[in-house]
């Protein structure tokens, strides 16, 4: 369970794909402190929509968000393996929907993934990353900033202690960190440069982008509240950084909240739209 730090596999009815004609499966990844309720707000339930409207059959992933990024990609990279070993015959086609941090554990799994050679990696069709930080959010940075500057004076120190508590899925989010080699040996509370390893999108598989900003189309606000409309769609002014979404395949949702983007119709339509079976048309 999360509370123990160990993945879970959260079907919706059922331990079992169901036998259908055509079986395709999508994986839902939550964000950061949350868990698979997140998936239904206000009214909203993407994943029982999807199943009805695109024949999506609904799994969640329940994971501990304390733990490192890349611990919990390499985690789920394991448990899709044995996921596709168990019922190889009843999946056709894998598609994965990570809100926040969810989406770059998804990204940290198909590193992971290819890196072992892992056969789920050739089910996987689709990525879509829902508000997620591809290139960190500036809370997480400014609380780095903020302890740094805590600690260099004695009589503040207690406070910096606090912000020290941070857990290692958060720190990570400074720079959005999913590979080993971004934290192993280094001190994660210690300010330094983004250091990270460039990992591109996987091969082989479509992938989707969507951010969400508080202001409206003539608005000069370019974040969600959390992530930076920038971050979300994968753009960095270093080209080996950057993530080449094609220009169709992210978009970004106006007056929208971060958390919005898990209750929104024009979101839904998005999913929709990318997630839709082309051989039921």
């Amino acid at each position: 369970m999360a509370e123990s730090g160990q993945n879970v596999l959260v079907s919706g009815e059922s331990p079992e794909v169901p036998r259908s004609h055509h079986r395709r499966l999508a994986l839902y990844l939550h964000g950061s402190s949350t868990d698979e309720s997140c998936w239904q707000r206000k009214g909203f339930d993407y994943a029982s929509a999807l199943e009805k409207d695109c024949a999506l059959l609904p799994l969640h992933l329940r994971y501990n968000s304390g733990l490192h990024i890349s611990q919990n990609g390499r985690a789920l990279a394991n448990l899709l393996q044995d996921l596709v070993t168990t019922w190889a015959r009843d999946i056709d086609e894998l598609i994965i929907i990570g809100h926040s941090m969810g989406g770059l554990i998804a990204r940290s799994a198909c590193h992971y993934a290819e890196a072992a050679a892992k056969s789920w990696r050739t089910r996987l069709t689709k990525l879509v990353t829902l508000g997620s930080p591809h290139h960190g959010s500036p809370l997480e940075q400014a609380g780095n900033w903020l302890e740094t500057l805590i600690t260099l004076h004695p009589y503040s120190e207690p406070i910096g202690r606090l912000g020290r508590m941070r857990s290692a899925g958060i720190t990570d989010l400074r720079y959005g960190n999913i590979l080993d080699e971004d934290w192993a040996g280094r001190d994660r509370f210690q300010r330094i440069s983004d250091s990270r390893v460039p990992v591109p999108l996987p091969q082989d598989v479509q992938c989707y982008a969507v951010a969400a900003t508080l202001g409206k189309d003539t608005d000069v606000v370019t974040s969600d509240g959390l992530v930076p409309v920038k971050s979300a769609l994968g753009i960095h002014h270093n080209p080996r950084l950057s993530l080449n979404f094609p220009a169709s395949q992210r978009a970004v949702i106006y007056g929208a909240s971060h958390l919005d983007l898990l209750s929104s119709e024009k979101t839904y339509r998005l999913l929709v739209d990318w997630c839709g079976d082309r051989r039921r048309s």
